[in-house]
């Protein structure tokens, strides 16, 4: 048990998929740090071209990296949930964000400082070899996005959201209003509304205010474009168990 870190921690901080990947050894570098916080909805845990204070391992939750422009208008580039990390370039001695890192969905994170994590990364192969894995996974995740947002249906885009969501919950029932999905899809509110409401007919998801309910998962990756399964592959293949993990 690394540095006499409780049982219950470990398995808490385990449950983070990034962390449950490393050697226990490696492990043992982080988990002498690790501090757990409550991830409120709407926290910047970062700005854009701000300096990265801390590192942060959700255990459930959803955190969204947007794009901020000019005008202030905002649109989602990736989603960080139990399987990723916010800040993990800094193990690669990065210093500063390169957009803002806002929680949209409330939970807990395992985290410690960027200084902690770059200095056990310096002292693990394991570690900086995750980190760039990882920092892969991102760059497919952003420039499927871009694939997503130029070419697919919005109804196929809530699709994906909506399962990219799901699979940062422990429930079925998701707090989202219509006005935060168009801001995270780059759409009218009014074209969000519709493909919403053309979902709910279908009987794949129940909606009220602020609230949206999975009724039928099948039926909604079915009608998903293709990069749900994409970006769920390519994490899958990432997050591979070392030997003795």
């Amino acid at each position: 048990m690394p540095y006499g870190t409780p049982p219950r921690q470990l398995e808490r901080e385990r449950s983070n998929r990034f962390l449950a990947t490393l050697p226990p050894h490696d492990f043992a570098l982080l988990a002498q740090h690790l501090r757990t916080v409550t991830l409120e909805r709407g926290a910047m845990l970062h700005d854009a071209a701000e300096e990265i204070e801390r590192v942060y391992f959700p255990h459930n939750g959803m955190v969204s990296l947007v794009a901020v422009m000019q005008s202030g208008a905002t649109i989602e580039t990736t989603t960080i949930g139990r399987a990723g990390v916010i800040g993990a370039s800094t193990g690669l001695g990065a210093k500063h964000s390169v957009g803002r890192a806002i929680v949209q969905l409330p939970g807990t994170a395992a985290w410690l400082s960027a200084s902690q994590f770059h200095a056990a990364a310096n002292g693990s192969q394991a570690i900086r070899d995750l980190i760039v894995r990882y920092n892969n996974l991102l760059l497919a995740q952003a420039q499927q996005s871009v694939g997503c947002h130029a070419l697919h249906t919005m109804e196929a885009r809530l699709c994906r959201w909506l399962l990219q969501t799901h699979d940062c919950m422990e429930g079925n029932a998701i707090p989202l209003t219509q006005e935060f999905l168009a801001q995270m899809l780059g759409a009218r509110r009014t074209t969000v509304t519709l493909a919403a409401k053309l979902l709910q007919s279908a009987g794949l998801i129940r909606y009220r205010r602020g609230l949206i309910q999975i009724v039928d998962r099948p039926k909604l990756e079915k009608l998903s474009c293709e990069c749900y399964a994409v970006v769920r592959r390519y994490t899958d293949r990432i997050f591979l168990p070392s030997d003795g993990a």
